[in-house]
Order: structure tokens, then C-alpha cells, then sequence
């Protein structure tokens, strides 16, 4: 029973290995490049580039013909009716029925009915009089087509250069993430270099703790020799432990900051050693304003406020529109005649329809709108103002980020030095407390003290370092040279 058991879980941990998934191997190019394709913020911005060039094509139609077609059939309940005078028309003006040959020849009686109402006598000698049959319809086709608008081709234009700061939005949503990715990157090498370092000390104190305890065995060292090493060891295992969830959870944001599944496995190929700060970017010598992206995305705004102050000017020009119509008006008695529309006896066509057609053109002439458009310009010319008075105060602040970047550049790395030098020296110290402690010329007590000194100047020295990375990144932001397409 026992052997099934354990061929059983063998089984299992085969088919758990089968299905496990891979680690992907991520340098920091590979990480960024991963997360401008699968982030899904980026793809929600690329999305908004999608709807502004469906905006181009929106406006693009309004100056392309236009056509549309409508069938109406209704129930004239209530009929219209006007006055006329009688006398005015002849009976052949008001009752205009011809009797046809065939008509004559067929022997059979023939009713004359007027085409009109019978008229209702009113004071004054007029007559009320209708000519509308109580059932009607229509079939039409309108089309129109712009000859000349003076704010289609500025709004072609303006939607045109909106498509463009559209992309120019994505462009700083892509720097945006390549600054997450970039500081989440270097967060992940530091804790892992940091946890290594971590186990390493972890091995050197289990030795030297073993070797205490055998000196006590012998009568060489003290108990409290031995308690004192047992202390600082389980403070740097819970240090270990702690360190290790903290780099957990820095792949975690990695991994998130990338847009990739938490649950997939990740190994980062560079490393802190091949990290390059470039010092020569602590005082760029060819720095252009336009190399930020903030200054373009404002140089579009500024196009967008000018063109918005040229369609509002625009509005006083006129407009001429070619409008055509063309269709079939019927009407009956009833609503089966309206809906008659076979031909009729002899090829002659259904007598309740007629078409109809028109085409002309129209001009539309703004003359007076209570200074509507007056105030929209004025606004307009204020928008621009504000945008020109925008590229000063960004280029102080660019000025500012740029002299901010730097100093703590130089700070970061002044703090990165130090530290390095006093890891070096911590290094050295514990490695001479070690040596004269097992000679029995020190005392267990330089011993743990050279080691929480050690694991402080260790502490320190990757925090200096990753601030040191932190601040790089930084600059390159600053100086537009993080990301570039």
C-alpha cells in the first residue's frame, strides 16, 4: 500500500513538473519591449488613436455627397381646405375629365365626378374648397453636395492634427511605462543581489558558528560565545526571510508594471555589474527642448488653437451648397388606391402616382447673429495666447527637472561611493575579527559586532544603489533619452 502511495505522488509531481510553466528569460530591453505591446493602459491609449482617425473620415464625409431616400403614406383625417371664388373658373377649369372613345363605344352609362370637393358656400361669395384626396404618399430621393464651407478644409485639418497628438499621447504613455518597467527592473536586481549576498553571510555565520560551538566543546570559547552567535544568526535568517518576500513582491510590480500574469515565472538576465551610468549625462551639451515630449504634445495644442481661431474667423464666409430631389407623390381615396402602383389598361401608368423632380443651388449668407461669432474669436485668440505663454513655463520646468535630475545623480553616486568603500572596510573588519577570535586574541564580542556592521554597510550600500539606479532613470527622462521610438 505504501509503494502505491508513493508511486502515486511520484505521478503527481511528474505531471506537475510537465505543467509547469517556464521562466521567462527578460533583459531590460525585452521587459519594456514586452510591456509597450501587452500593457493594457497602452493598448486603451492606442485605442483613443483609433477614434481620432475615425474622427478624420467623420469629417472627411460631410463634404462628400450626401443621399437619402424616403417612402411616407398617410391619412389625410382632417383635409386642408382654402376659399376660391366660383366665378373665376370655368366648369371645364374646375371639372377637366375627358371621356375616352373606348369609353363611348362600350354603350354603358358614364358618371362625371369633379376631381375636387364639392364646394361649401361661405358669406362674401367665396367657397371653401379642398383639392387634398384623404389618403397620400411619397417616395423621394434628396441628395445634396457641399460646393464650398471655409470650416470643412480648416476642420480636415484640425482633425488631422488631432489624429497626430493622439499618437503623440501614446508616445508619453510609452515613456510613462518604460519608466515603471525601468525602476521596477532595477528594483528586482538589487533585492537579488541583496538576497544572495544575504545567504552568503547566512553560510559564513553557520560556519563560524559551528566552529564556536566545538571551541566551547573543547573548553576554549564560552557558552555566551556560542548564545551570541545563535542571536545574530537568527536575526539575519529572519532578514534572509524578509528579504526574499520583499523580492517577491518587486517581481510582482514587475510583473504587473510589464502587463504579464502573476503566475508566470520570470528570470532577469542582466546584471547590476553591467549597469552603465552615463556620467555625460549629468551635464547634456546638446539638449534640445523639442527631445521631450511634453514640449511636442504642446507645440500640437498650439496648431490645434490656431486652426480653431482660423474656423472660427470662417464662419463669416458664406456657404453653397447643390442640392437635387427627384420622386413620386400618389394619392386616392382610399388607402388600396395609394397602394395601386400597377401599370394601367393599355401600358398607361397608375394615374394616382406622379413624380416630380427639382435641383438648384443653395447660398447660405451669415449676416447677423447678435456678435456670436465675435466672441467665439475672441475666446479663440485667448486660447492661443494661453498656449504661446504654456512653452515658456514648460521650459522652466523643464529646466528645473533637468537641474533637480542631476543633482540627485551626483548625490546618489557620492552616497554609492562612500558606501561601497565602507562595505569594503566591513568586509575587512569582519574577516580580521574572525581570524583573531579563532586564534584566541579577540573576543567573540568584535565578532558580532564586525557582523551587524557588515550587515548594515550591506544595507546601505544597495539602498545607495538603487536610489543611484532610481536617479538614472530619472535623467534619462529628463532628457528625453529614456525611450525613443
Amino acid at each position: 500500500m505504501k509503494k502505491q502511495i508513493s508511486l502515486i505522488i511520484a505521478l503527481l509531481a511528474i505531471l506537475h513538473a510537465g505543467f509547469a510553466q517556464e521562466p521567462m528569460r527578460l533583459s531590460l530591453q525585452e521587459s519594456i519591449t514586452y510591456a509597450l505591446q501587452n500593457r493594457a493602459s497602452l493598448q486603451a491609449t492606442r485605442n483613443e488613436e483609433r477614434i481620432a482617425d475615425a474622427r478624420v473620415g467623420e469629417i472627411r464625409a460631410t463634404g462628400l455627397p450626401q443621399v437619402d431616400g424616403s417612402v411616407e403614406v398617410g391619412n389625410n383625417f382632417i383635409q386642408q381646405k382654402t376659399l376660391v371664388d366660383p366665378s373665376a373658373f370655368s366648369p371645364a377649369q374646375l371639372d377637366p375629365f375627358v371621356i375616352t372613345p373606348e369609353q363611348l363605344a362600350s354603350g354603358q352609362p358614364i358618371t362625371l365626378e369633379p376631381t375636387y370637393s364639392r364646394p361649401e358656400p361661405t358669406e362674401g361669395g367665396l367657397q371653401a374648397i379642398t383639392f387634398v384626396q384623404p389618403y397620400s404618399g411619397t417616395a423621394t430621393i434628396t441628395g445634396s453636395q457641399l460646393l464650398f464651407d471655409g470650416s470643412y478644409l480648416i476642420g480636415l485639418k484640425a482633425a488631422k492634427t488631432y489624429t497626430e497628438l493622439s499618437r503623440k499621447a501614446t508616445t508619453q504613455s510609452e515613456i510613462d511605462v518604460a519608466e515603471q518597467v525601468s525602476k521596477a527592473y532595477y528594483g528586482v536586481l538589487v533585492n537579488a543581489e541583496r538576497m544572495e549576498l544575504l545567504r552568503q553571510n547566512l553560510i559564513r555565520l553557520d560556519t563560524l558558528l559551528f566552529q564556536t560551538q566545538v571551541m566551547f566543546e573543547n573548553g576554549v570559547a564560552e557558552k555566551l560565545d556560542v548564545d551570541r552567535l545563535r542571536v545574530q544568526r537568527n536575526n539575519l535568517k529572519v532578514e534572509a526571510q524578509k528579504t526574499d518576500r520583499l523580492m517577491q513582491l518587486s517581481e510582482n510590480l514587475l510583473k504587473f508594471q510589464m502587463g504579464l500574469p502573476q503566475n508566470q515565472p520570470i528570470v532577469l538576465t542582466d546584471e547590476l555589474a553591467e549597469v552603465d551610468i552615463d556620467m555625460s549625462q549629468l551635464h547634456p551639451q546638446d539638449f534640445n527642448y523639442s527631445n521631450r515630449i511634453e514640449y511636442s504634445v504642446l507645440e500640437t495644442q498650439r496648431d490645434l488653437a490656431e486652426l480653431d481661431l482660423r474656423n472660427r474667423r470662417s464662419g463669416y464666409l458664406p456657404k453653397l451648397y447643390l442640392n437635387a430631389r427627384y420622386g413620386y407623390m400618389g394619392v386616392g381615396k382610399s388607402f388600396s388606391d395609394v397602394m395601386d402602383v400597377r401599370a394601367g389598361a393599355n401600358n398607361t401608368t397608375n394615374r394616382n402616382w406622379f413624380d416630380f423632380g427639382y435641383v438648384g443651388a443653395q447660398l447660405q449668407v451669415p449676416i447677423f447673429d447678435g456678435l456670436r461669432k465675435h466672441y467665439q474669436v475672441q475666446q479663440a485668440k485667448i486660447a492661443v495666447e494661453n498656449t504661446k505663454l504654456g512653452f515658456e513655463t514648460l521650459r522652466q520646468s523643464i529646466d528645473l527637472e533637468l537641474k533637480q535630475a542631476s543633482t540627485e545623480l551626483t548625490n546618489a553616486l557620492d552616497v554609492l561611493d562612500a558606501q561601497q568603500e565602507n562595505l569594503a572596510l566591513a568586509q575587512e573588519i569582519a574577516r580580521v575579527a574572525k581570524i583573531k577570535f579563532q586564534e584566541g586574541v579577540g573576543s567573540n564580542l568584535e565578532v558580532v559586532n564586525a557582523e551587524t556592521d557588515l550587515r548594515e554597510a550591506q544595507t546601505n550600500y544597495y539602498g545607495a544603489m538603487y536610489d543611484a539606479l532610481i536617479a538614472k532613470v530619472n535623467l534619462a527622462k529628463a532628457t528625453g533619452t529614456l525611450y525613443t521610438k
